[in-house]
Formats: C-alpha cells, structure tokens, sequence
C-alpha cells in the first residue's frame, strides 16, 4: 500500500493516521498537529490572515477575504507538486476552515504527469463523519480499516447510552462555537449533546452554526452553557469570556448562578470531525452528569468557570 497521501485539514489527517495510514502521508496543513506521528511533514497551506486577533477581528478578517472572492488560506502549489501525492484530502464544507477545493482542483488540473485522486470531506452529521472513514479506507483498498475504527467508537458510545439509561429529566445546553459575535454550535454537536445525555438548544444537527442574539440566549435561559470556539483553545477561550460576562443579563443566567458554564478544547474536540469526536462525547458526558461519569480528561480537556 504505496498510496502518497496529502491532508489539507486536521479532522482528514486524525482519519488517515487512525486508520492506519500516517506512514503514507507526505504533506499536511499549517494546523495539522495531531498526532504526534505527523509533526516534521511538509506544511502546505498558510493562513493569509493573522490567527491572533480577538474573536471580532478575526471574524471581520475571514469575512472581508470571501466577501472579496479570496481564500482564507494559500497552497503551496510548488510543493503540493514536488510531493506528487496520489489522494489529496481535503473539504469543501466551510470556506474559513480549509484550502477551497476549487483551488486544489484548479492547480491539480494543470499537472500532466500523474493521476491525482481528490477526495472532498463534507460531514454535517455524525453519520457523514463516519462516511469519510469509509470512503478513505475503500481508496487505500483497506475497507476492513474504517470497520475496526467505527466498531470502537460505537462500542464506547453505546458505554455512555448504557450507562445514562435511566435518565429522564435532561438538561438543556447551549454550545457556543464562537464568542464575538455570538454563533451557536451546529453539524455534528447536537448529536454529541444528545449521546451524553443532554438535551441542545437553539442550534439542530445537520445545519451550519449559527449566529444569534443576546435576547434568544436570555429567553431560553439554559440549564448549561459550554463554550467551544472554533480553533480556540481553553486559555483563548478564557481570555475573550469577557465579551459574554460584561453583557446586561449575563450573571442571571441559570447556567451562570449555578456555576455550570464550562470552556472545552473546540479546536482539539469538537470542532474537528474525526475519530476524537467519541472522546468529545464522553467530555459532555463528565460534565453534564459528574455524578454518573468519573473524570477521566484533563483540565487540557475541559474546566469550569467561576462567571
């Protein structure tokens, strides 16, 4: 099995080198860095915006890029060549989150020399997710791959459904996926709140996140409030909660005055559709029920907040 491999995503890279194919990839992206296995390949891609803005600035920046027709992202198309990959993975679901895939099509589609297979991620559900570990398997003539794969991760959440069966009043959670301006989190997520025994609010799985007012957050007033910005970490996330606490309302919150607000890892957890969508549910399960489920992730993995 020869097949040279190109990820354009982190969630594409933790598919291919779960499934058992890192010693097949030759290039990644700028925020590939999981696992450890790929650190030291080929960058390809660059952000053409800078990463340490706070969440409004980025946010202008990202929308000022495609409003104008750009990319959020440029390809090393030179080295994407040198590399001469036979699979490029990479997605065409969210313009802020990877190289287009008219870009890569567009520079693939002037090379001459060899067949490059693209193969374009699109997952809204968890279902779509576990498609993607299907469809590179069956490219790497290795369907048995994606099998064992989903096998383990469906054993573990049928340990939470099992374990959570007795639940019957749930509570509601609100996942926030973006803090300035204020966006509520989508696609896969509420299927995540649902597996560990919640019940979301103000977003439905299978649509994009999206954004919301203050007003809708006051009137439904949940029971927990879990903050996963996109391509944040827990100390980022923590450093911009002001944008949230110095807002009328904020300290009322049931969430808020029962001190269950908690920051993820999004980048890390919930943001990437891969394989470590099952720890992700586990995390949700810790915190919504502490008395059911012994911590086992890390305060790397999820804290709570004094608000």
């Amino acid at each position: 099995m020869d097949k040279k491999i190109v990820s354009l995503l982190p969630s594409c890279t933790e598919i291919i080198s779960k499934l058992g194919y890192s010693e097949n990839l030759v290039g990644i992206s700028h925020e590939c860095d999981y696992p450890n296995s790929i650190l030291g390949l080929p960058v390809l891609t660059k952000a053409r915006l800078s990463s340490d803005g706070n969440s409004i600035e980025i946010n202008r920046s990202v929308n000022d890029l495609l409003q104008r027709g750009l990319s959020v992202y440029d390809l090393d198309e030179y080295l994407l060549k040198s590399l001469s990959p036979d699979i490029i993975v990479t997605q065409a679901q969210c313009e802020a989150c990877a190289v287009s895939l008219n870009q890569v099509k567009d520079i693939v589609s002037n090379w001459t020399l060899n067949q490059t297979e693209i193969i374009s991620l699109e997952p809204n559900t968890l279902n779509e997710v576990w498609l993607g570990f299907d469809i590179i398997a069956k490219t790497m003539d290795d369907p048995e791959s994606s099998y064992i794969l989903k096998s383990e991760i469906f054993e573990r959440f049928k340990l939470l459904k099992d374990k959570l069966k007795e639940i019957r009043q749930k509570p509601t959670v609100l996942c926030i996926e973006w803090i300035e301006p204020i966006m509520v989190a989508a696609n896969w997520v509420p299927e995540l709140v649902d597996l560990a025994g919640g019940m979301n609010v103000m977003s439905t799985s299978g649509t994009n996140s999206n954004f919301c007012s203050w007003d809708e957050i006051e009137k439904v007033n949940p029971d927990i409030i879990i903050m996963m910005p996109c391509g944040f970490g827990i100390k980022r996330t923590i450093d911009e909660m002001h944008y949230l606490q110095d807002r009328k309302g904020w300290r009322v919150l049931k969430a808020v005055k029962e001190k269950r607000v908690y920051v993820v890892d999004g980048n890390q957890y919930f943001n990437r559709p891969g394989p470590r969508l099952v720890d992700s549910a586990e995390i949700l399960a810790e915190i919504i029920y502490p008395d059911y489920f012994e911590r086992k992730y890390s305060d790397n993995a999820w804290i709570t907040i004094d608000s």
